[in-house]
């Protein structure tokens, strides 16, 4: 089903989850990537950070794996692209998403929203049916602390690119302790974002050590090893003052 010669770009994926249902709305066809141009110390995924390795698809292949599916996602699911960072491939994805879109297939990209270029761009502001941004951090001080790149302001303007182009979009944010649980921070976000009329839920993310495993598989020492996962109380904490600016805090 090859409708256009671009849909011949290549993808590198790290892996392909069916029936999906973390990872945005409905049930879903999620497509993670390889590679990723930040290095989070909390990521879950670290095997999906090196750009090297992965399967090599192409958006064809893709697309029938999704039309298959097709009946299965009902009225709210779709197809979900995550990573690594999946904007880094935003050329390959571009054809891809317009398939989808011509199947009426909701698509969805789970980014951290720093890769700015006009293919990026595109995905961002006309194809996406809906966004996930993952939010860092509040400062840009801590975001490079956290991250390892100065790419805080890049974030900013996608998230803002969104929101002009007058399309739905989630934020979510790792609550992790003594780097992002700060009360002041969340402040921060909620002044910065809480008049954004397009964000249709934040969600907090508690952290965990799921993934300190692949840290280890990857020979790499896990940098929070020592750092305690969150109480209840602190995410009741996080959640009540984040309801103070967001109409949908989950």
């Amino acid at each position: 089903m090859l409708l256009n010669p671009y849909m011949n770009e290549i993808l590198k994926i790290h892996s392909v989850e069916s029936f999906g249902t973390n990872d945005g709305p409905g049930i879903r066809l999620v497509i993670f990537l390889q590679g990723c141009n930040i290095k989070c110390l909390y990521c879950q995924n670290a095997d999906t950070i090196p750009r090297k390795g992965g399967q090599i698809k192409t958006p064809d292949e893709l697309l029938k794996r999704a039309i298959n599916m097709k009946s299965y996602f009902g009225k709210q699911g779709g197809v979900t692209v995550s990573g690594g960072e999946p904007l880094l491939q935003s050329k390959a994805l571009i054809p891809f998403f317009e398939a989808l879109r011509e199947q009426k297939i909701h698509t969805n990209i789970d980014t951290n929203g720093t890769v700015i270029n006009s293919y990026s761009i595109k995905l961002i502001s006309e194809l996406a049916d809906l966004v996930m941004f993952d939010i860092k951090n509040a400062t840009p001080e801590g975001f490079v602390k956290l991250v390892g790149q100065p790419l805080f302001h890049q974030s900013e303007k996608m998230i803002a690119l969104r929101e002009k182009s007058n399309k739905p979009f989630w934020i979510r944010y790792v609550l992790v302790p003594g780097f992002t649980d700060f009360s002041e921070h969340l402040r921060i976000i909620g002044e910065k974002y809480g008049k954004y009329k397009n964000i249709k839920r934040f969600q907090v993310l508690p952290y965990h050590k799921l993934g300190l495993y692949k840290w280890e598989l990857l020979g790499e020492k896990y940098q929070l090893e020592h750092t305690p996962e969150n109480t209840k109380e602190q995410i009741e904490v996080a959640k009540n003052i984040l309801k103070e600016y967001f109409e949908n805090v989950i």
